[in-house]
């Protein structure tokens, strides 16, 4: 209530004097140039010694306040002489400015040298903490070794715990006793096998942390589209779905429907390559765009191979579509094989697109680079894909 009266005399938004509300000028002034003064050294030393923009530092004041340089300097130099770089220090702080009043020996050393100690190298260690700080402020004894010690029993080494933390550096900050056992539980009760429950904590953890009831009820959506429990699919089904939300689901329904698709067809495509639906509306609006305006494809082709739909438009799409359609032109070939043209690796589109072609190979071959090349300078804009 004093800050906001203050804040109100400041403003001129109030007729009061300052003995009507019983305080006296200089007991108003000493409190507004104390709260200034520190405020000033916060942004100065966040924007002079952390390097953060002026916007940045004054957003990051807010949350943090300091008077003496002396802890933010000690949390800097545990920093430093454990492998950060300045840009990482710097997405450090704007993430957690708070971290710069902690106690750089007791609270922040220890959690580095824990992660040390089980083999992490400095750099994987600066990086998957300048994205997630939280884990600083975390508690070493009570959630850290908790949820490390729950992952080893699953994981069984180090190295592929730290894989899925790098993978999704919150996992460490859920209970694994409320969380990730009571889903993992669920999973094997629906007959997922463990090895497969193991495979997906390792590569795509963030599959598992949802709330108990939420999980059970996905598990339950995606048996209901005919996946089997028992198949590795299932639960790359299930972290799919566990991405988005349920109107952001129901909007990509309806987004492929404006393509082209019915829904059996959406659904379809689904249970072919479940992480299809990941990529952007964007994405999917200028790869389609290209191969059924500019390629001649059907939509619908697509609902029986949407992996195509994932790949590169610079390093696949875009350069193979352009070369097939110049061999069209030529009479080099008569029709265009989708999955002779983007399915196949680099060596076997070589040897089916240019090598068959004995005499002209030499030619067709630099032809194809120079669609390579040109492919570079096409970039994706809004639901355009333009050439820059």
């Amino acid at each position: 209530m004093f800050y906001f009266l203050c804040k109100r005399i400041l403003h001129g938004r109030t007729t009061q004097s300052p003995k009507l509300l019983g305080l006296s000028h200089p007991l108003i002034l000493r409190y507004i140039s104390s709260s200034s003064n520190e405020h000033t050294f916060t942004v100065s030393y966040l924007k002079n010694k952390c390097g953060l923009s002026s916007e940045s530092a004054l957003r990051a004041s807010k949350s943090v306040n300091f008077e003496t340089p002396e802890k933010p300097d000690s949390v800097i130099a545990v920093f430093k002489n454990h492998g950060f770089s300045k840009p990482q220090i710097i997405r450090l702080i704007k993430r957690r400015p708070k971290v710069l009043t902690s106690d750089a020996k007791r609270t922040i050393l220890p959690k580095l040298e824990f992660f040390i100690s089980k083999g992490v190298s400095l750099p994987d260690l600066a990086h998957v903490l300048s994205g997630n700080p939280a884990l600083l402020s975390s508690s070493l004894e009570n959630q850290i070794l908790p949820s490390y010690n729950f992952l080893s029993s699953m994981l069984k080494s180090d190295e592929r715990i730290f894989h899925a933390v790098k993978r999704y550096p919150r996992l460490m900050g859920y209970d694994p006793n409320d969380i990730l056992l009571s889903n993992i539980n669920t999973l094997l009760d629906n007959g997922v096998a463990e090895c497969h429950i193991v495979s997906t904590l390792s590569s795509l953890p963030s599959t598992f942390v949802r709330s108990p009831n939420k999980f059970k009820d996905m598990v339950e959506e995606v048996k209901d589209m005919g996946f089997t429990p028992s198949k590795p699919v299932f639960i790359i089904a299930l972290y799919a779905m566990s991405s988005m939300s349920k109107p952001t689901w129901k909007r990509k329904i309806e987004f492929f429907k404006k393509l082209g698709w019915s829904e059996e067809e959406f659904f379809d495509a689904f249970r072919r390559y479940p992480t299809f639906v990941r990529v952007s509306e964007d994405k999917f609006m200028v790869t389609m765009d290209f191969l059924v305006n500019k390629m001649g494809f059907s939509s619908s082709v697509f609902a029986k191979r949407p992996r195509v739909l994932m790949m590169s438009m610079e390093k696949k799409i875009v350069p193979r579509g352009l070369f097939a359609l110049d061999l069209l032109s030529k009479g080099v070939i008569k029709h265009i094989n989708l999955q002779a043209l983007l399915e196949s690796s680099e060596h076997v589109f070589i040897e089916n697109f240019v090598n068959r072609h004995k005499e002209e190979a030499s030619q067709l071959l630099k032809l194809y680079h120079e669609k390579l090349e040109l492919s570079k300078n096409w970039r994706i804009d809004g639901y355009k894909l333009q050439h820059l």
